[in-house]
Protein backbone atom coordinates (compact mmCIF):
# COMPACT_ATOMS: atom_id res chain seq x y z
CA UNK A 1 0.00 0.00 0.00
CA UNK A 2 1.08 3.57 -0.68
CA UNK A 3 1.74 6.29 1.86
CA UNK A 4 -1.72 7.85 1.47
CA UNK A 5 -3.35 4.46 1.94
CA UNK A 6 -1.37 3.95 5.14
CA UNK A 7 -2.42 7.39 6.34
CA UNK A 8 -6.05 6.58 5.62
CA UNK A 9 -5.82 3.25 7.43
CA UNK A 10 -4.16 5.00 10.36
CA UNK A 11 -6.93 7.60 10.59
CA UNK A 12 -9.62 4.90 10.51
CA UNK A 13 -7.73 2.81 13.08
CA UNK A 14 -7.43 5.87 15.33
CA UNK A 15 -11.17 6.48 15.25
CA UNK A 16 -11.86 2.81 15.93
CA UNK A 17 -9.58 3.02 18.96
CA UNK A 18 -11.35 6.18 20.12
CA UNK A 19 -14.74 4.49 19.79
CA UNK A 20 -13.63 1.38 21.67
CA UNK A 21 -11.95 3.35 24.45
CA UNK A 22 -14.65 6.01 24.78
CA UNK A 23 -15.39 5.30 28.46
CA UNK A 24 -11.71 5.79 29.27
CA UNK A 25 -10.84 8.64 26.90
CA UNK A 26 -13.86 10.90 27.45
CA UNK A 27 -12.95 13.42 30.19
CA UNK A 28 -16.59 14.09 31.13
CA UNK A 29 -20.04 12.58 30.88
CA UNK A 30 -21.15 13.50 27.32
CA UNK A 31 -24.60 14.54 28.54
CA UNK A 32 -23.54 16.38 31.71
CA UNK A 33 -24.56 20.06 31.81
CA UNK A 34 -21.38 21.74 33.04
CA UNK A 35 -20.41 25.19 31.78
CA UNK A 36 -22.20 26.66 28.75
CA UNK A 37 -20.24 28.39 25.99
CA UNK A 38 -16.80 27.51 27.37
CA UNK A 39 -14.06 28.12 24.82
CA UNK A 40 -11.46 25.47 23.88
CA UNK A 41 -8.91 25.04 26.65
CA UNK A 42 -11.11 26.54 29.35
CA UNK A 43 -10.80 24.99 32.81
CA UNK A 44 -13.47 22.49 33.81
CA UNK A 45 -14.66 21.02 37.11
CA UNK A 46 -12.42 18.80 39.25
CA UNK A 47 -9.24 20.25 37.70
CA UNK A 48 -10.39 19.08 34.26
CA UNK A 49 -10.10 20.98 30.98
CA UNK A 50 -12.61 21.58 28.20
CA UNK A 51 -10.06 20.88 25.46
CA UNK A 52 -12.56 21.55 22.65
CA UNK A 53 -14.89 23.79 24.65
CA UNK A 54 -18.55 23.19 25.48
CA UNK A 55 -21.83 23.73 23.67
CA UNK A 56 -24.76 26.01 24.52
CA UNK A 57 -25.97 23.55 27.18
CA UNK A 58 -22.56 23.21 28.79
CA UNK A 59 -21.80 19.70 27.47
CA UNK A 60 -18.16 18.91 26.78
CA UNK A 61 -17.65 18.78 23.01
CA UNK A 62 -14.64 16.46 23.15
CA UNK A 63 -16.56 13.92 25.22
CA UNK A 64 -19.52 14.08 22.85
CA UNK A 65 -17.29 13.63 19.80
CA UNK A 66 -15.60 10.62 21.41
CA UNK A 67 -18.91 8.98 22.31
CA UNK A 68 -20.32 10.02 18.93
CA UNK A 69 -17.52 8.04 17.28
CA UNK A 70 -18.83 4.93 19.03
CA UNK A 71 -22.31 5.58 17.64
CA UNK A 72 -21.08 6.22 14.10
CA UNK A 73 -18.72 3.25 14.03
CA UNK A 74 -21.46 0.99 15.34
CA UNK A 75 -24.41 1.93 13.17
CA UNK A 76 -22.60 2.82 9.93
CA UNK A 77 -20.84 -0.57 9.53
CA UNK A 78 -24.01 -2.42 10.56
CA UNK A 79 -26.06 -0.48 8.00
CA UNK A 80 -23.45 -0.99 5.27
CA UNK A 81 -23.20 -4.72 6.10
CA UNK A 82 -26.98 -5.18 5.92
CA UNK A 83 -27.08 -3.30 2.61
CA UNK A 84 -24.34 -5.57 1.26
CA UNK A 85 -26.09 -8.76 2.39
CA UNK A 86 -29.25 -7.73 0.56
CA UNK A 87 -27.53 -6.17 -2.45
CA UNK A 88 -25.08 -9.04 -2.97
CA UNK A 89 -27.86 -11.63 -2.73
CA UNK A 90 -29.97 -9.76 -5.27
CA UNK A 91 -27.01 -9.20 -7.59
CA UNK A 92 -25.95 -12.84 -7.51
CA UNK A 93 -29.47 -13.98 -8.34
CA UNK A 94 -29.94 -11.42 -11.12
CA UNK A 95 -26.57 -12.06 -12.76
CA UNK A 96 -26.64 -15.85 -12.52
CA UNK A 97 -30.23 -16.62 -13.47
CA UNK A 98 -30.78 -13.70 -15.88
CA UNK A 99 -34.15 -13.80 -17.64
CA UNK A 100 -37.23 -12.79 -15.65
CA UNK A 101 -35.32 -12.88 -12.34
CA UNK A 102 -32.86 -10.32 -13.65
CA UNK A 103 -35.63 -8.21 -15.18
CA UNK A 104 -37.68 -8.17 -11.97
CA UNK A 105 -34.80 -7.38 -9.61
CA UNK A 106 -33.41 -4.75 -11.99
CA UNK A 107 -36.82 -3.09 -12.22
CA UNK A 108 -37.10 -2.87 -8.43
CA UNK A 109 -33.55 -1.53 -8.13
CA UNK A 110 -34.05 1.06 -10.84
CA UNK A 111 -37.31 2.19 -9.24
CA UNK A 112 -35.55 2.80 -5.91
CA UNK A 113 -32.55 4.46 -7.55
CA UNK A 114 -34.86 6.81 -9.46
CA UNK A 115 -35.61 8.66 -6.20
CA UNK A 116 -33.14 11.34 -5.06
CA UNK A 117 -31.26 9.54 -2.31
CA UNK A 118 -31.65 12.22 0.34
CA UNK A 119 -35.38 12.49 -0.32
CA UNK A 120 -35.62 8.72 -0.07
CA UNK A 121 -33.83 8.69 3.31
CA UNK A 122 -36.08 11.44 4.65
CA UNK A 123 -39.19 9.68 3.37
CA UNK A 124 -38.24 6.39 4.99
CA UNK A 125 -37.19 7.90 8.33
CA UNK A 126 -40.24 10.17 8.62
CA UNK A 127 -42.48 7.21 7.81
CA UNK A 128 -41.06 4.70 10.30
CA UNK A 129 -39.64 7.16 12.86
CA UNK A 130 -36.14 8.21 13.91
CA UNK A 131 -34.14 5.57 15.77
CA UNK A 132 -30.89 3.67 15.36
CA UNK A 133 -32.69 0.61 13.96
CA UNK A 134 -34.70 2.66 11.50
CA UNK A 135 -31.56 4.43 10.27
CA UNK A 136 -30.06 1.02 9.53
CA UNK A 137 -33.23 -0.02 7.70
CA UNK A 138 -33.32 3.21 5.68
CA UNK A 139 -29.66 2.89 4.63
CA UNK A 140 -30.16 -0.77 3.73
CA UNK A 141 -33.24 -0.01 1.64
CA UNK A 142 -31.61 2.89 -0.21
CA UNK A 143 -28.11 1.40 -0.70
CA UNK A 144 -28.85 -2.22 -1.62
CA UNK A 145 -29.99 -1.45 -5.22
CA UNK A 146 -26.67 0.24 -6.06
CA UNK A 147 -24.74 -2.72 -4.65
CA UNK A 148 -27.02 -5.09 -6.56
CA UNK A 149 -26.13 -3.42 -9.87
CA UNK A 150 -22.40 -3.70 -9.20
CA UNK A 151 -22.64 -7.37 -8.24
CA UNK A 152 -24.92 -8.14 -11.17
CA UNK A 153 -22.46 -6.71 -13.70
CA UNK A 154 -19.61 -8.73 -12.16
CA UNK A 155 -21.61 -11.96 -12.07
CA UNK A 156 -22.70 -11.62 -15.70
CA UNK A 157 -19.01 -11.90 -16.61
CA UNK A 158 -17.94 -14.45 -14.00
CA UNK A 159 -20.77 -16.92 -14.62
CA UNK A 160 -19.22 -17.77 -18.00
CA UNK A 161 -15.84 -18.71 -16.55
CA UNK A 162 -14.54 -22.26 -16.70
CA UNK A 163 -14.52 -22.88 -12.97
CA UNK A 164 -18.25 -22.11 -12.80
CA UNK A 165 -18.96 -24.52 -15.63
CA UNK A 166 -16.82 -27.15 -13.87
CA UNK A 167 -18.78 -26.67 -10.64
CA UNK A 168 -22.06 -27.04 -12.52
CA UNK A 169 -20.79 -30.19 -14.20
CA UNK A 170 -19.82 -31.65 -10.83
CA UNK A 171 -23.37 -31.03 -9.64
CA UNK A 172 -22.44 -28.54 -6.92
CA UNK A 173 -25.28 -26.91 -4.99
CA UNK A 174 -26.49 -23.52 -6.15
CA UNK A 175 -25.35 -21.78 -2.96
CA UNK A 176 -21.85 -23.24 -3.45
CA UNK A 177 -21.63 -21.95 -7.01
CA UNK A 178 -22.83 -18.47 -6.04
CA UNK A 179 -21.02 -17.93 -2.74
CA UNK A 180 -17.89 -20.06 -3.16
CA UNK A 181 -17.14 -20.08 -6.88
CA UNK A 182 -18.43 -16.67 -8.03
CA UNK A 183 -18.56 -14.24 -5.09
CA UNK A 184 -14.91 -14.59 -3.94
CA UNK A 185 -13.75 -13.76 -7.46
CA UNK A 186 -15.72 -10.51 -7.34
CA UNK A 187 -14.31 -9.43 -3.99
CA UNK A 188 -11.78 -6.87 -5.30
CA UNK A 189 -14.23 -4.28 -6.65
CA UNK A 190 -16.64 -4.98 -3.81
CA UNK A 191 -14.03 -4.28 -1.12
CA UNK A 192 -13.17 -0.96 -2.76
CA UNK A 193 -16.86 -0.09 -3.06
CA UNK A 194 -17.44 -1.09 0.58
CA UNK A 195 -14.85 1.42 1.81
CA UNK A 196 -16.37 4.19 -0.29
CA UNK A 197 -19.92 3.23 0.61
CA UNK A 198 -19.12 3.16 4.32
CA UNK A 199 -17.95 6.76 3.96
CA UNK A 200 -21.22 7.63 2.22
CA UNK A 201 -23.17 5.98 5.04
CA UNK A 202 -21.25 8.00 7.65
CA UNK A 203 -22.07 11.19 5.76
CA UNK A 204 -25.69 10.06 5.48
CA UNK A 205 -25.95 9.47 9.23
CA UNK A 206 -24.43 12.92 9.77
CA UNK A 207 -26.91 14.54 7.36
CA UNK A 208 -29.85 12.77 8.99
CA UNK A 209 -28.62 13.95 12.38
CA UNK A 210 -28.31 17.51 11.06
CA UNK A 211 -31.89 17.33 9.79
CA UNK A 212 -33.09 16.11 13.18
CA UNK A 213 -33.73 12.57 11.87
CA UNK A 214 -30.74 10.88 13.46
CA UNK A 215 -30.27 9.32 16.87
CA UNK A 216 -32.79 10.58 19.43
CA UNK A 217 -31.34 13.16 21.87
CA UNK A 218 -29.45 13.37 24.12
CA UNK A 219 -27.34 10.58 22.53
CA UNK A 220 -24.11 12.07 21.09
CA UNK A 221 -24.46 12.36 17.32
CA UNK A 222 -21.99 14.29 15.18
CA UNK A 223 -24.68 15.51 12.79
CA UNK A 224 -26.97 16.39 15.66
CA UNK A 225 -24.16 18.40 17.31
CA UNK A 226 -23.79 20.47 14.15
CA UNK A 227 -27.55 20.97 13.95
CA UNK A 228 -27.85 22.10 17.56
CA UNK A 229 -25.14 24.74 17.23
CA UNK A 230 -25.63 25.95 13.65
CA UNK A 231 -27.26 29.22 14.75
CA UNK A 232 -24.24 30.00 16.95
CA UNK A 233 -21.55 29.24 14.37
CA UNK A 234 -20.35 32.83 13.94
CA UNK A 235 -20.15 33.54 17.67
CA UNK A 236 -18.88 30.12 18.78
CA UNK A 237 -17.38 28.39 15.71
CA UNK A 238 -15.82 25.60 17.79
CA UNK A 239 -19.27 24.10 18.38
CA UNK A 240 -19.69 23.19 14.69
CA UNK A 241 -16.06 23.09 13.56
CA UNK A 242 -14.93 20.10 15.61
CA UNK A 243 -17.87 17.78 14.76
CA UNK A 244 -17.39 18.68 11.08
CA UNK A 245 -13.70 17.82 11.33
CA UNK A 246 -14.57 14.49 12.96
CA UNK A 247 -16.89 13.50 10.11
CA UNK A 248 -14.56 14.69 7.35
CA UNK A 249 -11.45 13.03 8.82
CA UNK A 250 -13.13 9.64 9.15
CA UNK A 251 -14.59 9.80 5.63
CA UNK A 252 -11.24 10.99 4.24
CA UNK A 253 -9.50 8.03 5.86
CA UNK A 254 -11.95 5.59 4.27
CA UNK A 255 -11.59 7.28 0.87
CA UNK A 256 -7.80 7.07 1.02
CA UNK A 257 -8.05 3.39 1.86
CA UNK A 258 -10.45 2.81 -1.03
CA UNK A 259 -8.18 4.69 -3.45
CA UNK A 260 -5.18 2.57 -2.42
CA UNK A 261 -7.16 -0.66 -2.76
CA UNK A 262 -8.42 0.41 -6.18
CA UNK A 263 -4.90 1.10 -7.43
CA UNK A 264 -3.81 -2.25 -6.05
CA UNK A 265 -6.59 -3.99 -7.99
CA UNK A 266 -5.56 -2.17 -11.18
CA UNK A 267 -1.90 -3.23 -10.77
CA UNK A 268 -2.88 -6.85 -10.08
Amino acid sequence: MGALTNIGAGVVALWIFVALAAPVLAPFDPNALLSPFATPGAPGPDDGTFWLGTDHLGRDILSRIIWGARSVLTYAPVAAFCAYVLGVTMGLAAGYFKGWVDAGLSFVSNAVLAFPVLVLYILVITTIGASALNIVLAVTFASAPGIMRIVRSLVLDLRNRGYVAAAETRGEALWWILFVEILPNARGPLIVDACLRLGYVIITIGVLGFLGLGLPPPDPDWGGMINESRALTLAFPHMTLFPCLAISSLVLGLNLMADGLRKGEVRS
